[in-house]
């Protein structure tokens, strides 16, 4: 596993020992960082099931301005941790450890604010999912930046819903057996169509 692009390109990442972390692979990483080139400069990025940090290094190495890793397993953490010594990385980012549906209701009274927002919880916790976007959607949607992109992680056969309250996809891209769903919240013409 290695960064792709930007100040740390081909640099590489240890990823956490067995099956439990499933690091996003580089092909699948590359898709998607190719359809965020535009948004990614001094962007906030949010990692949640940050994992071994790939996703969220790759968002730094390509120029967002502030990166913060949500994650609860111990042995990402510290996967996490060493990736960061690695890169030599003193600043720009911060690391939340412990539950992601936590983290999402504590940062609503921090003012905290984000511009692109990547979820990849472990594919069998497929109830993460509804919990997490629906949060994004609904009681947290205050910590989305105007024109917010919400981007998830899955199974290519796991059926993500189109919408989670006022989030809405608004693209699907599969790769092998994953799959990135995109979601932005709906715009009030977009709403209104929808509810009728």
């Amino acid at each position: 596993m290695r960064i792709i692009a930007g100040t740390f390109r081909s640099r590489p990442l240890q990823a956490p020992a067995g099956l439990a972390t499933r690091p996003s692979s580089d092909r699948l990483r590359e898709t998607l960082f190719n359809v965020l080139t535009p948004r990614i400069e001094s962007a906030h990025f949010l990692d949640l099931y940050a994992g071994s940090g790939a996703v969220g290094l790759e968002a730094l190495s390509r120029g967002a301005e502030k990166v913060l890793f949500v994650e609860r397993a111990q042995a990402a953490l510290k996967v996490l941790q060493a990736n960061l010594a690695r890169l030599q990385l003193t600043g720009g980012f911060s690391v939340q450890s412990g539950n992601v549906g936590a983290y999402l209701r504590r940062a609503l009274t921090e003012s905290k604010r984000f511009d692109l927002v990547f979820l990849d919880p472990p594919y069998d916790e497929t109830k993460e999912y509804a919990t997490t976007l629906g949060l994004l959607g609904g009681a947290a949607a205050s910590l989305l930046s105007a024109g917010a992109l919400v981007i998830a992680e899955h199974r290519r056969k796991e059926n993500l819903e189109d919408r989670y309250g006022l989030l809405a996809r608004t693209r699907l891209l599969e790769q092998g057996d994953a799959a990135l769903s995109f979601y932005a919240i709906a715009r009030e013409k977009d709403s209104h169509e929808l509810s009728r």
